[in-house]
């Protein structure tokens, strides 16, 4: 390998990771409540979503729809999301509050910044259903 190669696959390689950060792609955040209520809305079919709580670190997210709940969590790149029925099984965490989701791959969700009052608030009407 000579020098020139060297250089043009170090160029290369920058232009395509430049061209990957205009285009955005590869970032999953869930920065805000619209986010979280766009990703429910594309992951489950039929679903209306309405109100979200969003974890500080946009890691996770809650969203309440047509009488379910979606709970959203970062997976690498892509957001996973899975349709749960009220109410949730809550955990306290230092710093959140844990949603067990009764699916073993799944796994539980930790919103940071999240008060279990937060999420019972979320849930409440659609208990009443």
């Amino acid at each position: 390998m000579n020098w020139a190669q060297l250089g043009g696959s170090i160029v290369a390689i920058l232009l395509l990771a430049g061209a990957a950060r205009m285009l955005r792609l590869g970032e999953s955040k869930i920065a805000t409540a619209a986010d979280a209520r766009r990703f429910a809305e594309e992951a489950l079919a039929g679903f209306e979503a309405r109100h979200a709580v969003v974890g500080t670190d946009g890691n996770a997210a809650l969203v309440a729809g047509n009488g379910t709940i979606a709970v959203l969590k970062r997976h690498g790149a892509q957001v996973a999301v899975r349709r749960l029925t009220p109410p949730l099984r809550l955990r306290e965490a230092i710093e959140g509050v844990t949603v067990e989701t009764g699916e073993r791959l799944f796994g539980a969700v930790t919103l940071l910044g999240v008060l279990p009052v937060d999420v019972q608030t979320l849930e409440a009407p659609l208990t009443l259903m």
